[in-house]
């Protein structure tokens, strides 16, 4: 029966039809509406509290007669609407008829029609109406559930109708000139704050036998329920556990069970979540939901049983997540795990004798959330049994293989693929808590086999439309994500019989293969599909590895491969948000698990740069990974070959690792909260290590399997790292490092003397605290261990005060040579503007040229001998006339090239030169040429060249 079809009979049965109150026009009354009033559409004026005190009064004799008179008056001239300003007064009216319909049943056709007429909109003659009789209203409207308890099934009816006129207000039939309607949500406002939701739940109580007045209630209270307020109230009134309990009352209609389940699922979303679930989480319930579903599931036919059969398992499966809910006592979650798995596996049980799901949306979604009730059911570890007997594991690795072909299945292509994907999906949850089903299934080599189906060629074409399915359309990869992610889950259990399994199999090398492939196959559209795939590839290789030494030699140089390959990523990607961070956690934890420990693994990694990379990761400064790095530094510097490759880095502007390392400390402990001067000195030379969290805390007396303060201190950050790695790389030879370096590198030679001496301190303490007195000699020990810790610290501030001051020197020393070289460079520069000085006055004044003239002829006269020898050739190195004070330079003449040579201008040569040169016209190819000697050559060509230059 379809929803609508259950409503038309439910409304069909209403019993408004059946009512033979006469018409109010039908009596004679007094005071009615005139005509004229009628037709200025106003209220004529009518005097309430009058009819208040007649209903107040007792022992007349026509007093029942007048009261009916007065209250048929009031409706027809309130028959367009009750003013907000008259509803107090009205309601009151209608309260004292409820009183007297016990004694008096003449008073429920009076009080029937006010409450009929509640159900027109209320009207304002101000704006502000709504907002000054707001809380008349809301008392007002509240009163509406008090009246269930009036015995009159045609009174209850009406006051839920009228509750559901609320939601499909009609327009007053006339406008009354004066008044205007009031806002359609005003009268729903109005019922939440006069707490009508949770007396309509009360009233539910009363109707436990009357189906009729019980399913009006039903959907008064849907429609209510469509408010948080009002579902807050109804869960007050314990709504979910009282409507859940009589799921199961007979009802032909089917309203019943649809009302009902709809109430619950608003209560669900629109109220407390975990109040609500607290409530259904008893027997009776369950019971009831139990045999709701089951009857559905077996009998239902429709497409309305079925999507009410998928809404009950809805439901269930938010109960069964609270631990307490008696799933196991009721028998519901034997009966769920045998639904879950019939079609796969056969069972003889009656229930599901000769019953077939069809390939329908419905019961599609049936089996989702069949599959995924199990993932909750499965976490109560007294379900395992049950999980066991059912077969759970059998029948979902029916679904880890690939689709077979020309074989007719009952669900399309599509929704085997959603379905095989959401049974790998749920094998991750249930198979670690069934171990041995899953081994005595061989479950390790079926999901092998199903990956290196998704890892071959072969066509396939998914569909990739469903959750599970997303980013894979056209490919295999969510059925091998989805795969890895159930071997990860396996993996991490730890259990030597599945690794060891696992190992026996070949998955090392396949998964290895698997990885390379998915290199090759990379794709922007699955990157971030492809990423997860690789992360979990190399967690399972880790937990493969770590604790199996033969695991570490097969994952090899092949494994190393991968793991460079994924270390080279530009660090740009770690900011992507696509899942190279995570990429990266894997990549840095299968180091440590598969190649530490493997020494020709770790050869090959230095021999392939592998440090240089870490320490480019490193250089990043990105906290989440300098504590993982370090660690792996400091096992591979066990290493002997790995201090060379350590030193041998470089970073950006020349950066050493030391000195990166020292970099590293000193904003550890800037971040700690570490004291020290603006040198990096130490400042506390009794607490040198001392954090600012540290200082805070108080030293508290405690066990001695608990650790203290500082020894934590040791795990929570990366100074314990750096003291190691630069340990083991010698702390008296590392290159590359400035003053500043060496200051700080003073504190992290004596840091183990440092945190002996703080754990001493911390000992003192305790036993102070704890009243404690030593004996004479453990205390001079204990005095002489903090003497000699302090005595330390001081040492070492000696040491970088000695260094600082060497620096300081250093520093004024490289000071004075840059001054001096300043000094140089200005003198130069005043010479040489002198001199150039010198030449304009030169240029521009003839006396001083003439000066400059005589004072150079007198410079080379006295620069000649006095005699000249005998047989002695004089020559001049002057030119005459010439007015220059420049010394002339050496005067070569040079002829043209001979014509013979070139050629002349039309000549044409192999390298086609079609423009004229500067002098001699084109070259030309003569045999003749090549004989002329090298010298000669070198002289005619570079006379050639000195002719074009002066040309």
């Amino acid at each position: 029966m379809s929803t609508a079809e259950a409503t038309e009979r439910a409304e069909a049965r209403e019993p408004s039809s059946r009512i033979k109150f006469s018409s109010p026009r039908q009596i004679p009354i007094v005071g009615v509406v005139t005509e004229d009033e009628e037709v200025q559409g106003a209220f004529k004026s009518m005097d309430l509290n009058r009819v208040i005190k007649l209903f107040e009064e007792t022992g007349k004799d026509d007093l029942e007669e007048r009261q009916l008179k007065s209250v048929k008056k009031l409706v027809q001239c309130y028959q367009n609407g009750f003013p907000l300003r008259d509803l107090a007064q009205i309601f009151k009216i209608l309260n004292l008829c409820a009183e007297k319909i016990k004694t008096q049943p003449h008073f429920i056709e009076p009080a029937y029609n006010i409450i009929k007429l509640c159900g027109l909109p209320f009207l304002k003659k101000k704006a502000s109406d709504e907002i000054t009789y707001a809380e008349d209203t809301a008392n007002s409207v509240g009163l509406l559930g008090d009246l269930m308890k009036i015995q009159n099934s045609e009174l209850r009816i009406q006051i839920c109708k009228c509750i559901i006129d609320f939601y499909h207000a009609e327009p007053p039939k006339k406008h009354i000139t004066g008044y205007q309607q009031a806002s359609s949500s005003y009268k729903i406002k109005m019922a939440e704050v006069g707490g009508l939701a949770k007396t309509m739940i009360q009233s539910l109580e009363l109707l436990e036998n009357q189906l009729v007045e019980k399913l009006w209630v039903l959907k008064a209270l849907q429609h209510l329920s469509t408010s948080e307020v009002n579902c807050t109230l109804m869960v007050k009134a314990q709504a979910a556990s009282g409507i859940c309990a009589h799921l199961n009352d007979p009802d032909p209609s089917g309203q019943l069970l649809f009302r009902s389940s709809e109430i619950l699922w608003n209560l669900l979303e629109k109220s407390s979540k975990e109040e609500v679930i607290q409530q259904l989480s008893n027997l009776k319930c369950l019971l009831a939901l139990k045999e709701v579903f089951k009857n559905l599931f077996i009998r239902g036919v429709s497409h309305y049983d079925r999507q009410l059969r998928n809404d009950i398992l809805v439901i269930t499966t938010i109960i069964s997540q609270n631990p307490g809910a008696p799933m196991i006592e009721s028998g519901f979650t034997r009966d769920l795990i045998l639904f879950a798995t019939f079609n796969e596996v056969k069972s003889q049980n009656p229930l599901v004798k000769g019953l077939k799901l069809s390939n329908s949306y419905e019961d599609f979604e049936l089996k989702k959330l069949l599959f995924n009730i199990i993932v909750i059911l499965c976490k109560d570890l007294s379900t395992i049994q049950l999980l066991i007997d059912g077969k759970v594991i059998l029948a979902l690795f029916t679904y880890v293989k690939r689709p077979e072909k020309h074989k007719i299945l009952e669900w399309s292509a599509a929704q085997y693929e959603e379905l095989q994907l959401h049974a790998i999906a749920t094998l991750s949850s249930v198979a670690p808590f069934l171990i041995d089903e899953y081994m005595f299934y061989n479950g390790n080599a079926q999901v092998l086999e199903f990956l290196a189906w998704c890892d071959n060629e072969d066509s396939f074409f998914s569909h990739g439309n469903s959750f599970h399915g997303a980013g894979g359309r056209g490919n295999k990869f969510a059925q091998m994500r989805y795969s890895l992610r159930l071997l990860r889950a396996m993996v991490y259990l730890e259990n030597d019989t599945i690794n060891k399994d696992l190992c026996e199999k070949g998955a090392i090398q396949q998964l290895i293969g698997i990885f390379k492939n998915t290199i090759s196959k990379y794709n922007d559209k699955e990157e971030a599909i492809l990423l997860e795939i690789q992360s979990d590839i190399l967690l399972i290789l880790s937990g493969l590895c770590e604790h199996h030494t033969p695991g570490k030699e097969i994952f090899g140089t092949g494994g190393v491969d991968i793991i460079l390959h994924v270390m080279k990523t530009d660090p740009k990607k770690l900011q992507s948000g696509l899942g190279y961070n995570v990429l990266l956690y894997s990549t840095l934890d299968s180091i440590w698990c598969c190649i530490l420990g493997c020494y020709p693994s770790e050869d090959y990694f230095l021999e392939k740069e592998g440090i240089f990379l870490l320490l480019d990761l490193l250089a990043l400064n990105q906290k989440k990974f300098c504590n993982l790095i370090l660690g792996i530094m400091v096992e591979f510097c066990d290493n002997p070959k790995t201090a060379a490759h350590v030193n041998a880095w470089r970073g950006k502007k020349d950066q050493t690792a030391a000195s990166l390392l020292i970099k590293l400390w000193r904003k550890e402990e800037k971040e700690l909260g570490v004291k020290r001067d603006k040198y990096g000195k130490i400042v506390d030379t009794k607490k040198p290590l001392f954090t600012s969290f540290q200082e805070e805390q108080k030293i508290i007396p405690l066990p001695a399997n608990c650790p203290t303060i500082a020894v934590m201190d040791v795990a929570e950050n990366i100074r314990a790292k750096i003291y190691a790695v630069l340990g083991k790389l010698d702390f008296e030879n590392l290159p590359g490092l400035s003053a500043e370096d060496f200051v700080t590198l003073c504190i992290i030679h004596r840091y183990l003397d440092f945190k002996i001496g703080e754990i001493w301190n911390e000992i003192y303490e305790e036993i102070k605290l704890e009243k404690l007195r030593p004996v004479t000699t453990d205390k001079k020990i204990l005095e002489s261990i903090t003497a000699a810790s302090e005595n330390i610290g001081k040492m070492v501030v000696s040491l970088q005060s000695e260094m600082i001051e060497s620096q300081a020197r250093q520093d004024v020393q490289n000071e004075q040579k840059v001054y001096t070289k300043i000094q140089a460079t200005h003198k130069q520069r005043e010479l040489a503007n002198k001199s150039w000085g010198n030449f304009l006055a030169r240029t521009s004044n003839a006396k001083t040229l003439k000066k400059a003239k005589r004072l150079q002829e007198k410079a080379i006269e006295s620069s000649r001998y006095g005699e000249r020898p005998p047989n002695a050739i004089f020559h001049r190195t002057d030119i005459k006339g010439l007015n220059a004070t420049v010394p002339s330079g050496g005067v070569v003449t040079v002829e043209s090239t001979p014509a013979r040579l070139v050629g002349g201008p039309l000549a044409d040569t192999d390298i086609a030169l079609k423009k004229l040169p500067i002098r001699g016209g084109a070259l030309q190819k003569l045999s003749a040429l090549w004989k002329i000697t090298g010298s000669e050559l070198s002289y005619k060509s570079s006379a050639y060249t000195q002719s074009c230059e002066t040309d």
